[in-house]
């Protein structure tokens, strides 16, 4: 414990983590005083950008929002555009829109288990440290994430922010053959993650148990990727366009983010975790036995343990994508017929991260008049904190530099990206 119990943890910018934040910790006389996550990356306004665009423009502009998930913001914008239009995407458009998100959930959560969260388990500065002595895991797993990024190149068109996403579908489909190329390396990589799971399992994971109120999507038939009502812990069961009448978001000075509460003021935590605790059932048997080898299963309430829901999830969208693949048939048209009209839509999918909510309203022309994006590492902001306090609290016992390092392990167990979470700011200018 350092000498002195009144004390102060900081980190002033976050590393091996997306964007720019900070966090702080306070101790007086031996207890944890204050905590704060803060976020200050400038807020990027993508709600604005999207105002007086055409409805079809949606797609191209929310994937520029992030180049690790951009997959999560196209398809919950082509989702709430189509609710406004009255339009239903199925069949086999659908499954290739659940394959493109298998190829993002892979190359998301491999880039975060391997890159950068198994260095603070294994106790490397990073990545290229902890390739000195474990080359063959990160070579592993960079093969891995690049069998994710083959399925986005393919049916995105490219790796980074695709182009054949559009509202009623893509812009061309695919034949079999054509999706067969995949399938060899995604064996391999199906494989590599079972294998890799028994890796992560061994992971010293300290030794703490919190009760959270989970949130995220829940499909009667399906692991959630696109559809679904949204459901906690709590009892919150509602559809996307029900979301804003119980999650409400609100400014707070310490974040270009707004912090997201459920029902008033309730704490909430979306994301891997969250999914495995309330869908575990809806996992393929292949994922469910992968758990059970490693005796990972729920309820847990482990926040260091999301890495391991990340592994299982990771053997879940092999799997889940090599199904889609071996039952695909090629789609006579590769979109359904869309046409403008005024309406409002809303609708939430499973980014990486967690739920990702995304909101439009159009005008008869079918210009955009409202927009309004809730990216999941926004809404974990509060949860993050009530984490920081938890683990600050149970190891005031180490050194300042030990628990530092332990604090930014909690934050980092949230995958946060920080730059998909700034949209918005309202600002009050004196003399106005």
């Amino acid at each position: 414990m350092p000498a002195n119990k009144n004390f102060s943890v900081k980190v002033d910018y976050f590393e091996r983590d997306e964007g720019e934040g900070a966090l702080s910790v306070s101790v007086k006389n031996g207890k944890v005083m204050g905590v704060e996550f803060k976020i200050f990356e400038p807020p990027r306004f993508f709600e604005a950008f999207l105002r007086g665009r055409k409805f079809y423009e949606a797609p191209d502009i929310t994937a520029r929002i992030c180049g690790i998930c951009p997959v999560a913001y196209q398809m919950s914008a082509v989702h709430a555009v189509e609710a406004a239009l009255g339009v239903k995407v199925g069949g086999r458009l659908r499954e290739l829109r659940r394959l493109l998100y298998c190829g993002e959930w892979i190359e998301s959560h491999v880039l975060h288990i391997f890159l950068l969260h198994a260095p603070d388990f294994l106790g490397y500065e990073d990545a290229i440290a902890m390739a000195a002595k474990h080359g063959d895991v990160v070579k592993r797993a960079l093969r891995m994430k690049k069998a994710g990024n083959a399925i986005v190149n393919l049916l995105g068109g490219r790796e980074i922010h695709p182009v054949n996403v559009k509202v009623g579908g893509f812009y061309r489909v695919f034949s079999k053959a054509e999706l067969q190329t995949l399938v060899e390396e995604l064996k391999w990589g199906r494989d590599a993650a079972l294998k890799s799971l028994k890796l992560l399992a061994k992971f010293d994971f300290p030794d703490i148990e919190r009760k959270y109120n989970f949130v995220c999507l829940s499909h009667p038939q399906e692991y959630p990727f696109n559809e679904g009502n949204i459901i906690s812990s709590s009892g919150v069961n509602v559809g996307a366009a029900d979301y804003e009448k119980r999650f409400t978001e609100i400014h707070e000075r310490r974040s270009t983010a707004l912090h997201s509460r459920l029902d008033g003021d309730k704490v909430y935590f979306t994301g891997p975790l969250a999914r495995f605790n309330l869908c575990y059932e809806k996992l393929s048997p292949l994922a469910r036995q992968a758990a059970a080898s490693v005796n990972f299963k729920p309820p847990c309430g482990n926040p260091f343990k999301s890495i391991l829901a990340r592994g299982v999830e990771t053997v879940y969208a092999f799997d889940e994508a090599l199904k889609i693949i071996k039952d695909y048939e090629p789609s006579s048209e590769p979109s359904v017929k869309v046409e403008p009209k005024a309406g409002r839509g809303c609708a939430a999918t499973e980014a990486p991260r967690g739920t990702l909510y995304h909101r439009y309203e159009l005008d008869e022309k079918g210009f955009i008049t409202s927009a309004k994006i809730v990216p999941p590492t926004a809404q974990n902001q509060r949860v993050m904190e009530q984490d920081l306090r938890a683990v600050a609290s149970a190891n005031l016992s180490l050194s300042k530099e030990k628990l530092t390092l332990k604090c930014e392990q909690a934050v980092r167990n949230y995958d946060p990206c920080i730059s998909c979470s700034t949209h918005f700011i309202k600002l009050k200018i004196k003399g106005k």
